[in-house]
């Protein structure tokens, strides 16, 4: 996977970053390969619906990757005659190399893509984008497998998608709906960040994308589509299939392992109202005891199965000891990284010296449980013991708890600033916002002699500004002045042909 730098925090939310005048507010890229029967009447009818029904600029970029028939031709022609599209072309194949490449160079605040059949209706389009405008979401995908959508096709390409989307909901547990629908948008700030955490250049690109951001902590917005399925799909389904799931197979790997560096995505925004100080409301605590009741429900499993087998050989304390140490040494180890959130290796030894030390009262209480079984009766039955030592780790389970959220894992939040979200003060909250330095642009060459899509090179400056400097608009314009725009009524195309 890839371990680069991201160049930098996201800044919060606004509506429409900042832009220079006469920037278009929406890029919409089309990949394209081999598409040279298809490629104008899409961008024609694309084109006419944004003129009509967009209230602010766009623009529509045409990202040929390594066509060997006529494509370049047409691209460059629709290029020359509509000043809203641009051609762009790459000398290598891939989907996904094609949108990290055009969206990685773009200057527009929203970044959208469909594929060149335009089998999603076009009417979701700026119910697609305008969550990404308002500063309400950072990515936006269309669905054709939320339950107000209205799909056509057949059944094997229906049975296909909806396995892959379960497959990716048991093995990278997604909560999205649909990963593969050619129609999507995230905001030029969260792509700048996220893009070069994503290593797929093929069609896995927007699984491997949503899953990323997803982690992170982004919020996605689905919109559901309408959607015909194109018979003449050049797409190969086996081979996708096969890639997808190596893809998955890759992703969930690093995952597991934690070899991605999502901790720079993660609570990117200091807009964030988990972030606030509330009096005498714990924070996380909800969701740190239904991970500790979920690790010590399984370390009680554990336990009671050591028990078990080292009471064959040798007397209840003795066994009681032994099953303890071991299974509290992986509570512990569990509760560090799964409840409290606490990776990497620092800090470790310290954790499970404290571990022990709670690990020492929990066999006071099992152990004076197993004496007091002891004097009450000569010869207890084994499953009395096991009914006794249940109770008392019910006692030291809550003392744990208690323990390893006050002294082994405290909140520490306020003591040490988080790398990601900037701090901030109630009474006037300051944010980070990403801002470019001067760069060095690397030119493509499009069709014909066209340079086009500069990239922008890392690194990127952090700049610091107080929250109500913004909203009395001492610090600067903080959105982009915009006038929108109405179609005529009684323009006879005021309404998109399906």
């Amino acid at each position: 996977m890839r371990t680069d730098s991201s160049p930098g925090n996201l800044p919060a939310r606004e509506h429409l970053p900042a832009g220079s005048a006469g920037t278009p507010v929406l890029d919409v890229v089309i990949p394209v390969y081999n598409e040279e029967k298809d490629l104008q009447p899409c961008v024609m009818r694309l084109h006419e619906h944004l003129k009509r029904t967009f209230p602010y600029e766009f623009r529509i970029t045409i990202a040929d990757n390594a066509s060997t028939d006529t494509t370049p031709q047409v691209a460059a022609r629709l290029d020359a005659e509509i000043p809203e599209v641009r051609a762009f072309r790459l000398e290598q194949k891939g989907r996904g190399r094609a949108l990290r490449t055009v969206w990685s160079a773009s200057d527009a605040p929203i970044l959208a893509y469909m594929d060149v059949d335009l089998s999603t209706d076009l009417n979701a389009l700026l119910p697609l984008v305008a969550p990404l405008i308002s500063g309400h979401s950072d990515l936006a995908i269309g669905s054709r497998l939320a339950r107000s959508s209205r799909v056509v096709r057949g059944a094997k390409r229906e049975l296909i998608s909806r396995t892959y989307n379960l497959i990716l909901r048991g093995s990278l547990q997604a909560r999205f709906s649909d990963a593969q629908c050619g129609f999507k948008a995230i905001r030029r700030d969260v792509a700048q960040v996220l893009l070069p955490l994503v290593e797929d250049t093929g069609w896995f690109f927007d699984t491997e994308m949503l899953v990323l951001a997803e982690r992170a902590g982004l919020r996605i917005h689905e919109v559901p589509v309408d959607w015909v399925d194109d018979p003449d799909s050049t797409v190969h389904i086996v081979k996708t299939a096969t890639d997808d799931l190596k893809g998955v197979w890759r992703v969930g790997r690093a995952l597991a392992t934690g070899s991605l560096p999502l901790d720079r995505l993660a609570r990117p925004f200091g807009d964030d109202p988990r972030d606030r100080e509330l009096i005498d409301v714990p924070k996380g605590l909800a969701r740190q005891l239904v991970g500790f009741c979920v690790v010590g429900a399984l370390s009680t499993l554990v336990y009671l199965l050591l028990y078990s087998g080292f009471r064959m050989f040798s007397g209840s304390q003795v066994a009681n000891a032994l099953a303890l140490l071991v299974s509290a040494v992986a509570n512990t180890a569990a509760n560090r990284r799964l409840t409290f959130g606490v990776r990497g290796r620092g800090g470790a030894v310290r954790h499970q010296a404290q571990g022990l030390v709670v690990f020492g009262i929990g066999l006071a209480l099992t152990s004076g449980s197993l004496a007091a079984l002891d004097a009450a009766t000569t010869d207890p039955g084994h499953s009395t013991e096991l009914a006794v030592l249940i109770a008392a780790n019910l006692a030291a389970t809550v003392l744990r708890f208690l323990l390893f959220r006050a002294w082994v894992f405290p909140d520490r939040r306020d003591e040490t600033p988080s790398p990601v979200v900037a701090g901030h003060h109630p009474a006037s909250p300051t944010y980070s916002t990403v801002a470019p330095a001067p760069q060095h642009h690397q030119s493509y060459q499009g069709h014909q002699g066209h340079e086009h899509l500069p990239v922008p090179q890392p690194p990127y400056d952090t700049d610091q500004f107080r929250a109500g400097e913004a909203a009395d608009r001492t610090y600067g314009d903080a959105t982009m002045q915009l006038e929108a725009v109405r179609p005529y009524d009684d323009d006879p195309n005021s309404r998109n042909a399906r």
